[in-house]
């Protein structure tokens, strides 16, 4: 595996619009074993993957995917693990908390399962520091408005902590995906930071209205726009003034590692949509800095404004770390 074929696209990205980096809110890190299966099971072509041929662009081991994101400029990314059964969440919490602390400019990550104990393995997390949840409920194939998840969704919407969801049905549907079992979550917390991943495709317009419905459900452009997903799942172009007036909540999200393209044509197709250097500004970095308090880790310029006076950066010496002020 080499980034170097685009990583100098990727920098030239965010330099011409004079930010400090990238915020990439849907990146995967998980345990190699885990992450060695979730790949074989690209490579056969399982069910969930719709049947389309997924070849992984970055598939290296953990040193070398970190040396990767790091040269593109990204300077806080997520380590969205998720498990596809009972029994699995509260190790690999475990093991997303030691990540996050050998790992400074990873945003700390834990996830989920509707089982007994979910909302005291949850709470332990929170104390520990987790920044973002990650549910998946298409591969966990549960109903995210089952009662054993209610009073963790009031944890979460309390602690104001974002939960990356892939809730949509796409590439393929699952039991409880679409907008309906969120969008039913909400009713009954409406503070809940949902983010919905890959827009919510292919119901696109239907995530695009819970977001304008509740002001805490913000939008991940995870692989939506680029030229393997519009073979089976177009943005309706007719949506784009709506998405364009979402700015605010939209989030860069692009997969990594596990994209079947180079790291920048994710970042081309949000330009090539034409709705402006603010928007990709927004989108690309201010959005997330804002959601997670991150500061720029050269203390030097500050384009969302919240950078923190102290001017802390993170450890000393690390060119690759940063300073966080708990959520807002």
């Amino acid at each position: 595996m080499d980034g170097r074929h685009d990583s100098d696209g990727v920098r030239q990205f965010w330099t011409r619009l004079g930010l400090p980096g990238l915020v990439d809110i849907h990146t995967h890190f998980m345990p190699e074993r885990v992450l060695r299966k979730v790949w074989a099971y690209f490579d056969g072509l399982g069910p969930l993957t719709g049947g389309v041929e997924w070849p992984i662009t970055y598939r290296g081991d953990e040193d070398e995917r970190l040396a990767v994101i790091r040269e593109f400029g990204v300077r806080a990314f997520t380590a969205l693990l998720y498990p596809h059964r009972a029994g699995m969440a509260q190790w690999l919490n475990g093991w997303a908390a030691d990540f996050a602390r050998r790992t400074p400019d990873v945003l700390h990550t834990a996830t989920l399962f509707p089982e007994p104990g979910v909302g005291t393995y949850v709470r332990e997390a929170v104390e520990a520091g987790a920044r973002v949840f990650k549910a998946h409920v298409q591969v966990g194939a549960y109903d995210p408005g089952d009662p054993l998840l209610d009073p963790v969704w009031g944890l979460l919407a309390e602690a104001g902590i974002p939960v990356v969801t892939h809730c949509g049905s796409g590439p393929a549907p699952g039991k409880h995906t679409g907008p309906g079992p969120v969008a039913g979550v909400l009713a009954r917390h409406p503070r809940l930071r949902l983010v919905v991943a890959h827009l919510g495709m292919p119901e696109y317009e239907d995530f695009l209205g819970l977001a304008e419905r509740y002001e805490e459900v913000r939008l991940d452009t995870t692989m939506a726009f680029t030229d393997f997903s519009d073979r089976f799942s177009q943005f309706p172009v007719e949506a784009l003034p709506r998405l364009a007036d979402l700015g605010d909540r939209v989030l860069l999200g692009t997969d990594f590692p596990n994209i079947p393209h180079p790291y920048v044509h994710q970042l081309h197709v949000l330009e090539r949509l034409g709705l402006g250097d603010d928007w990709l500004r927004a989108v690309c970095y201010e959005n997330g800095a804002r959601l997670f308090g991150i500061m720029d880790p050269t203390g030097i310029t500050d384009p969302t404004g919240i950078m923190d006076p102290t001017g802390i950066t993170g450890p000393a010496g690390d060119p690759h770390s940063f300073g966080v002020r708990p959520s807002q």
